[in-house]
C-alpha cells in the first residue's frame, strides 16, 4: 500500500463534556465567562479592518493545494470577510483550552472550526446557526471474510473490549468514552496526542492499528485514497457544526446568523460545498504531494527552492509565496512587459545578477533572490525592522526602488510612518499613480500603477502567512 508521509494535522472538533466542565470548575480554569459582556466585536471588527479567526487545518477545512490556499471554512472565512470588507487574520491552534480561552480574551473574534452545537459546549461559547451536519464513524478495515472475521466490528456492541485509537482530547474521545461508559464491558480508549484524525486512518489503513473514530466526512475523503478502510459503522446521531463567538457577543452573533442563513442560499456556498464534499476530483487532490497535509509540499520545485533560499538566509515558503503569484511555477511563463520564468526576471536586471541562462529554472530563482538580497540590503538602513522591511523588499521587486522610496517620501511628508508598511506607505504606494502625487515634489520617479506593487505585497504576504502555517519549515 502506497504511505503518505506523516505530518501532524491537528485534525479536532473541540467538545467540552461535563467531565472537563468540572475540571475547569475545580481548577478555576482562566477562561473567562462573563455572560454580561457587552463588548462591541462587530464594532471592533469593522475599527480594526480585521476579522481574527481559530481555524483547524486538515484536509477539509484548511490546506494549501499546488501553493493555492484552500478549505472548507477557509473559503467560508474568506467569504465572510469579504462581506464585512476587511481582512482575515488566521490562526491555526489545535488545543482546546487556548481556542476557547482566546475567544474569551478577545485573540480571536470567531472560532471557524467544525465544532458540534452541545449543550455542554454552549456553557462557555454562543454558536451560530448551524453551516452543516455530520456524524462519527467508526474505521477499521475491510473484512476478509465479513461472517467470519474476529476483528471486523458489525454493531456498536461488538467495540466491548476491543482497543480504539482516538485523538487527544478530541470529538473523537469523547464520544467513544460515553459508549464505552453505556457497555457492561468497557472500550479500551488509546488517547494518541501525537497523530491527527488522518494519521491514524492511515494507521487503521495499514494495519498498524484496528480502530479509531473520526468526522464522518472525512472518513469518506480519506477512502478515497485507502479503499481498504471500512467507515459504515455510524456511533452517533447526526450533529450540528456550527462556529462559535464570545458568549454575549449580542450584535456579532446576529450579523453572522443572518449571513449564514443567507450565504448558504447562494451559488457560491453550492460551489464551496460541492468543491469539498461531493467533488469526484477530490481523491487525485487528496493523493498529490503538493497537498500540505499529505504530500506536504508546494511545487515540485521544493527541493531547489529550499537549497538556494538557505544559502541566501531567506524562508523557502516566501520564495515560494512570491513564485506562486508570479508564474504559478510555470517555467516558462512571460509577462506581456517580457519578464520571464519562474520569478519574472526582466532580460536586462537578470543579465545585470549574472543571470546567463534566464529559461534555467534553477538560475531563474536564484537571480530573484539575488534581487530580493540586493534590495533588502538597499533598504535596511532606512528600515531596521526585518519583518516590516519585507514588505517594502516585495513591493521594490514588483515596482522599482525608486517609486517605494518615493511613496516613503510622500508618507512621511503627509504625516505617516515611512517605515511601516500597512496603513502607512502603501496608501501612497497604492495611490501613486493620481495627478495630485505625480506632481507633488516628494516624488522623484514619476508615474507608476502603485496599486499592482499594493496587492502583490498583499497577495504574497497572505500566501506566505498561510504557507507559515501549513507547511513544515
Amino acid at each position: 500500500m502506497t504511505s503518505r508521509k506523516k505530518y501532524h494535522t491537528f485534525f479536532t472538533i473541540p467538545l467540552i463534556l461535563v467531565f472537563i466542565l468540572n475540571a475547569i470548575s475545580c481548577k478555576q480554569s482562566n477562561i473567562k465567562m462573563d455572560l454580561n459582556d457587552d463588548t462591541p466585536v462587530l464594532q471592533g471588527i469593522h475599527e480594526s479592518g480585521v476579522l481574527k479567526v481559530a481555524i483547524d487545518f486538515n484536509s477539509i477545512n484548511y490546506f494549501v493545494y499546488r501553493g493555492k490556499p484552500m478549505g472548507y471554512q477557509y473559503e467560508l472565512v474568506q467569504a465572510l470577510c469579504k462581506d464585512l470588507q476587511v481582512k482575515p487574520e488566521i490562526t491555526v491552534n489545535s488545543n482546546l483550552h487556548e481556542t476557547i480561552e482566546g475567544l474569551q480574551n478577545g485573540q480571536f473574534d470567531l472560532i471557524a472550526k467544525s465544532l458540534t452545537d452541545i449543550r455542554e459546549l454552549r456553557r462557555l461559547v454562543d454558536f451560530t446557526k448551524p453551516l452543516k451536519q455530520t456524524r462519527q464513524v467508526l474505521v477499521q478495515q475491510k473484512p476478509k471474510n465479513r461472517a467470519t472475521d474476529s476483528v471486523y466490528v458489525r454493531t456498536v456492541s461488538d467495540l466491548a473490549e476491543k482497543k480504539v485509537h482516538v485523538q487527544f482530547n478530541s470529538t473523537n474521545y469523547h464520544r467513544i468514552k460515553y459508549l464505552s461508559a453505556e457497555m457492561a464491558e468497557a472500550v479500551e480508549i488509546a488517547e494518541d496526542s501525537v497523530n491527527g484524525a488522518e494519521q491514524l486512518i492511515a494507521l487503521v489503513a495499514s494495519g498498524e492499528i484496528n480502530y479509531t473514530v473520526c468526522d464522518e466526512n472525512l472518513a469518506m475523503i480519506n477512502q478515497m485514497y485507502y479503499p481498504n478502510i471500512d467507515i459504515s459503522l455510524k456511533v452517533s446521531f447526526p450533529q450540528n457544526i456550527a462556529w462559535a463567538v464570545r458568549k454575549g457577543s449580542g450584535e456579532w452573533k446576529e450579523y453572522l446568523d443572518e449571513w449564514i442563513v443567507r450565504f448558504k442560499q447562494t451559488k457560491e456556498y453550492r460551489d464551496i460545498y460541492y468543491r469539498y464534499f461531493v467533488n469526484p476530483r477530490l481523491a487525485s487532490r487528496f493523493n498529490s504531494d503538493y497537498h500540505s497535509t499529505s504530500g506536504g509540499g508546494i511545487s515540485v520545485y521544493d527541493p531547489l527552492v529550499k537549497e538556494l533560499a538557505a544559502k541566501h538566509g531567506w524562508d523557502w515558503r516566501l520564495i515560494s509565496a512570491i513564485m506562486y503569484h508570479e508564474s504559478r511555477f510555470d517555467p516558462e511563463a512571460e509577462s506581456w512587459g517580457g519578464a520571464y520564468g519562474l520569478m519574472q526576471l526582466m532580460p536586462a536586471t537578470a543579465e545585470s545578477l549574472g543571470v546567463a541562462d534566464i529559461t534555467d529554472p534553477r538560475q531563474n530563482i536564484e537571480g530573484g533572490i539575488l534581487l530580493l538580497n540586493w534590495l533588502n540590503d538597499q533598504l535596511k538602513p532606512s528600515l531596521p525592522d526585518s519583518a516590516e522591511r519585507v514588505k517594502f523588499v516585495l513591493a521594490s521587486y514588483n515596482i522599482g526602488l525608486g517609486h517605494v522610496k518615493d511613496a516613503q517620501r510622500l508618507a512621511k511628508k503627509y504625516g505617516k510612518n515611512s517605515q511601516v508598511w500597512g496603513n502607512n506607505v502603501d496608501y501612497y504606494m497604492k495611490n501613486k499613480s493620481a495627478d495630485r502625487y505625480i506632481s507633488d515634489s516628494a516624488v522623484k520617479w514619476g508615474y507608476a500603477r502603485g496599486e499592482e506593487a499594493y496587492n502583490f505585497v498583499n497577495k504574497v504576504i497572505a500566501n506566505y502567512e498561510h504557507y507559515r502555517n501549513l507547511i513544515p519549515e
